[in-house]
């Protein structure tokens, strides 16, 4: 199959490049050996991935190192301790063997933070007594599923806050699964759950045969119940040519109708980090073609420092996605892990970032939701920076939580300009703590009372389509 964008046809094949190209990568000739040796450091710890696509298309190689694409793919030295730096730069520079190189690695790697939020301790859900490594069911109506074959992308970010998922830290507590029947089991014993994401890693870095081996379970399953499948990606940015001209392309479409033909809504959730990835005509087309077969494409990414910590940034790209038809969805803040203090922008500047980008489209862009954290509670989300008496706080309340009695109700925090999470948020003066702490806390013990799962169900009573209606 040949596409044709413009006056030219493009067929392209995917070509990785990891740690090891560094020093064979002609873009990076402009650097001085030391900046190499710096960058081969830091990906000896943290994931390191590009593609063609990313190398040719979206860096600006005569704004590096500022370029924000730059910032968003490849190792930077600030993203380590400067002790830990060091350390790997010397054992790298003495010839030290693998094993002593990927010792320190996993020495550092744990200090990182590797599973924020809970995901292994609270979020891995059971079947039959036993757990389900591959799975995730923190909310209510929300499954994560991991398929073993996508756990990898097209290019890594440099912000990613799944990056043990690529990096080997611990087979055991990593998440991946080769079994949809199981999957399939969980839902028919959960009817609370309406959608199931499919994330990694890129689900939509596996062949679409494979991808169908999961998908198609679902489909012949006709659980009344599930109204949705997703699919989290950064594919229509860092490779669209999934969507055009990769040779199983078409058939990914069809995948994506035969799911709107069963009834379900397929949604790709799509990761736009900077409206560059939205220029090259390919990733326009890919965004095309996947809403012609029914698909919607909703937007997300973090705000990243030395990325897209800039209002108009953000608003640029929010009236992109609305020109192709794709919905502005959530700017998130960078979650508490990995190299969170080079990449992490204070919670009151996040807000004004925010807001400003938000009071610059129209009310067609305005579906976006932020800046919200996922946080161990819920998606904690910034309505604002308010004054209750003589105290500056910020507005905060839940999208999404772990008990859903505890969604939409507000809550405040006392004012705190260098806080860059909510766990260095308190209460604001005058309230004894976070109205949610006290069964956050049983939780955490593992008192989580039998009925959370399906308290409050969703308010359909005897259809899915009643569901989805009000939804």
């Amino acid at each position: 199959m040949e596409v044709r964008l413009g006056a030219t046809t493009q067929r392209k094949k995917l070509r990785i490049y990891e740690r090891h190209d560094i020093d064979s990568l002609r873009q990076l000739a402009r650097l001085s050996e030391g900046e190499r040796a710096a960058m081969k450091a830091v990906a000896a710890v943290l994931p390191f991935r590009v593609n063609d696509h990313v190398l040719e298309e979206l860096i600006d190689w005569d704004a590096v190192p500022d370029d924000p694409i730059y910032q968003l793919t490849f190792p930077q030295a600030g993203m380590l301790a400067r002790a830990d730096l060091q350390r790997m730069m010397e054992l790298m520079g003495a010839g030290a063997s693998a094993e002593q190189i990927q010792g320190a690695a996993r020495e550092i790697r744990a200090r990182l933070n590797p599973h924020p939020a809970g995901q292994v301790e609270l979020n891995v859900p059971r079947l039959d007594g036993r757990p389900v490594m591959g799975m995730q069911h923190k909310y209510r109506e929300t499954v994560l599923f991991f398929p073993a074959q996508g756990q990898t992308c097209h290019a890594y970010c440099t912000y990613c806050f799944r990056w043990p998922q690529f990096v080997g830290l611990d087979d055991e507590t990593k998440f991946a699964s080769r079994e949809a029947d199981v999957l399939v089991a969980y839902l028919r014993a959960h009817p609370e759950v309406t959608n199931v994401l499919f994330t990694g890693g890129d689900p939509l870095l596996m062949r679409t045969a494979v991808l169908r081996r999961y998908i198609e379970p679902l489909i012949k399953a006709r659980l009344p119940h599930l109204v949705s499948i997703r699919l989290g990606t950064k594919a229509p940015a860092y490779w669209p040519y999934r969507f055009v001209t990769d040779p199983d392309a078409d058939d990914l479409l069809r995948l994506f109708e035969e799911v709107r033909a069963a009834g379900m809504h397929i949604a790709l959730m799509a990761h736009f980090s900077h409206p560059r990835e939205l220029e090259p005509p390919v990733a326009r087309e890919a965004v095309r073609r996947i809403r012609s077969t029914g698909a919607v494409v909703r937007c997300q990414a973090p705000l990243i420092r030395h990325v897209n910590d800039d209002p108009r940034v953000w608003a640029t790209m929010w009236a992109a996605q609305v020109r192709l038809g794709a919905v502005p969805y959530y700017m998130f803040v960078e979650r508490d892990t990995g190299a969170r203090e080079y990449f992490e922008v204070p919670l009151a500047r996040a807000a004004e970032i925010f807001r400003l980008a938000y009071r610059s489209v129209s009310g067609l862009a305005r579906t976006v939701r932020g800046p919200s954290m996922s946080a161990t509670p819920g998606k904690v989300v910034i309505n604002g920076v308010a004054r209750v008496g003589s105290e500056q706080v910020f507005v905060l309340q839940m999208l999404q939580a772990r008990n859903p009695e505890w969604v939409g109700r507000p809550f405040f925090a006392a004012y705190d300009p260098r806080a860059t999470w909510f766990d260095q948020l308190r209460p604001a003066p005058g309230g004894e703590g976070f109205f949610f702490e006290r069964e956050l806390q049983a939780m955490t013990r593992g008192r989580r009372p039998r009925d959370q799962a399906r308290r409050s169900l969703p308010i359909y009573g005897a259809s899915a389509a009643t569901h989805a209606a009000v939804s």
